[in-house]
């Protein structure tokens, strides 16, 4: 996973832009099964991205050490609320 706020800012982005393809390709009915499951890895990776930075900026506000976040295991990010 991203080492800086910058690599997961462009992890995000680079997710986002992906699945953006890929819920417009579904929209015209034009998607596998095998899309749809990447759809789903891709979804779960975005809370995981987005988890990290909240951690990253919270560590900061707090004064600690940003590059002491851990990426969080899918068990605990899945279903987060963007």
């Amino acid at each position: 996973m991203a080492t800086n706020d910058e690599d997961v800012i462009g992890r995000i982005e680079a997710l986002a832009h992906e699945e953006h393809e890929l819920f417009e390709r579904g929209s015209h009915g034009d998607v596998s099964d095998r899309e749809r499951l990447r759809l789903a890895e891709i979804q779960l990776q975005l809370d995981q991205c987005y988890e990290l930075l909240r951690q990253r900026r919270a560590r900061r506000s707090a004064g600690l050490g940003p590059e002491r976040a851990k990426p969080r295991p899918a068990s605990v990010v899945e279903g987060y609320a963007g």
